[in-house]
């Protein structure tokens, strides 16, 4: 479980495929503190860890998770949004994350709001997703507020603090990005598909 508050950049420093898997290697400030078997959130994305030192670690993601997220389209030297996985008793600064990819959407514009930005982002409807407005969605690991929610498309509002210590600042039109609609907001829409 995560909660949408980035913690660190991770770089890619290799990209290695093995059959139908990546390894993603990276550098953070988050490595020394990391061990083999920890989970940890990149873009969005949950990944175990499967070997670090003190400046790097690697994750491996399988063929089902590229193909259900932008890391797939990863190249060497791409800043990564990193989360890892929350403590019990820890305050829950953004809302419940689970690391679990729903979809992609496409960054169709971003503004700059003279002292904030807005992004808006389309994604494919017909996969039972919603947004509201006001509520929670996760953008390449981000916990956001919906600004403005229409049928395939919402946008969102950052703050400099967020532009800054996120790869915002590398997001521009054409750019796809991995979403996580909101936990319970999903469990209501299926139950209500279902009447």
């Amino acid at each position: 479980m995560f909660t949408g508050i980035i913690e660190a950049f991770g770089k890619i420093t290799e990209l290695k495929k093995e059959d139908t898997n990546l390894h993603i290697t990276l550098e953070s400030e988050l490595a020394s503190s990391l061990k083999i078997d920890q989970s940890v959130a990149h873009n969005g994305v949950c990944l175990t860890v499967v070997a670090c030192d003190s400046n790097s670690y690697t994750v491996t993601a399988i063929d089902e998770t590229l193909n259900k997220t932008n890391l797939g389209t990863l190249q060497t030297g791409d800043l990564l949004n990193l989360e890892r996985a929350m403590k019990l008793g820890d305050r829950l600064d953004g809302h419940m994350v689970q690391g679990h990819v729903d979809q992609t959407a496409e960054c169709i514009s971003s503004s700059n709001q003279d002292g904030s930005w807005t992004y808006t982002f389309v994604y494919d409807p017909s996969k039972g997703n919603i947004t509201i407005e006001k509520g929670s969605i996760t953008v390449n690991g981000v916990s956001l507020t919906v600004v403005d929610s229409l049928e395939d498309r919402f946008s969102v509002a950052i703050i400099p603090y967020t532009y800054e210590h996120t790869n915002f600042h590398k997001l521009a039109p054409g750019k796809i990005v991995n979403l996580e609609f909101d936990l319970i907001g999903k469990y209501l829409s299926k139950l209500y598909l279902k009447k």
